[in-house]
């Protein structure tokens, strides 16, 4: 055993990490609304969100290499910051290929930016409570309020879904090629966003399990 281990260190806020990657993912999400409802410097917004949030999971790594004790077993924090980094990242890239296609979003880009604005909402609020529960080593289960939320999130992607298949079909009615191949990808980019979304909650779900 190492003699660093011999000793107890300082415990990081792990927990206070995750819930500053989210709050910046929420504000990444907002900002994607606001894109496709028509603001096209509002896509700078994500990308600043997406810089921001690398930093914090930057941190929370460095953090879980040093803890001793983490509230949480450090695979699943691990796991959770890394999931929500996936979907800011995807967010952006769903910007970038629209602008690299000159493809505005519409009415169905927005709708499912909407539900991905609610999803990040709900699993911000999971991480305040699995923070606001416990700031040390825990002792008891995962709150049913994290649970809840998270299955909230994925109640949410449920509803994206369904306004993605709705987006797909519509198309069919569209002769414009170009129109009908840049809103098939556009569609499908969200919606991986929303698959991303759901997969952090279902760890949220894992850890509750396992700390149950």
């Amino acid at each position: 055993m190492k003699l660093s281990r011999l000793f107890l260190p300082d415990t990081p806020d792990v927990l206070g990490m995750l819930v500053q990657q989210a709050e910046v993912t929420v504000e990444g999400m907002a900002a994607l609304v606001r894109w496709t409802d028509g603001d096209p410097e509002a896509s700078d917004g994500v990308r600043d969100a997406e810089h921001r949030a690398d930093e914090f999971k930057r941190l929370l790594r460095l953090a879980l290499r040093t803890s001793f004790l983490t509230p949480l077993d450090a695979e699943d924090l691990y796991s959770l910051s890394e999931r929500l980094d996936a979907a800011l990242n995807q967010a952006k890239d769903a910007v970038r290929e629209a602008e690299v296609m000159a493809l505005e979003p519409a009415g169905a880009e927005h709708d499912m930016a909407g539900y991905l604005a609610e999803g990040a909402g709900h699993l911000l609020d999971a991480f305040r409570s699995l923070a606001g529960a416990d700031s040390g080593p825990r002792s008891g289960p995962v709150p049913r309020e994290a649970t809840d939320c998270a299955d909230a999130a994925v109640k949410s992607q449920r509803r994206l879904e369904r306004a993605y298949r709705a987006s797909m079909s519509a198309l069919i009615d569209e002769e414009d090629l170009r129109e009908v191949m840049g809103r098939r990808e556009l569609y499908r980019r969200l919606a991986r966003v929303g698959d991303t979304i759901v997969e952090v909650a279902e760890r949220v779900w894992y850890a509750a399990v396992k700390e149950g």
